[in-house]
């Protein structure tokens, strides 16, 4: 199963890396929406891209031809990434 950690970084399944910074509700329809910033230089200017996506929709399963494609089960995997600083 697939889980949402706030914080966590994700990676999608095409590659991109993203943090989720938080959950937000539809102010009409009650939705829960994942808000999370891409971890790369999207634009000219040099910004982190801020997104919301449905959470049911940023933690569903791929369907099979795509996950074995691209070697992952979900949209959006959690990544364990280690500190780069020594302890």
């Amino acid at each position: 199963m697939n889980k949402l950690i706030i914080h966590g970084i994700y990676r999608h399944y095409k590659g991109d890396l993203y943090l989720v910074e938080d959950v937000a509700t539809h102010s009409e329809t009650g939705e829960e929406l994942v808000i999370y910033r891409g971890l790369y230089h999207g634009d000219k200017f040099g910004q982190f891209h801020l997104c919301a996506r449905p959470k049911a929709m940023f933690l569903e399963a791929l369907d099979p031809a795509k996950a074995k494609k691209f070697g992952q089960k979900y949209r959006f995997e959690l990544q364990e990434i280690k500190s780069q600083v020594e302890r």
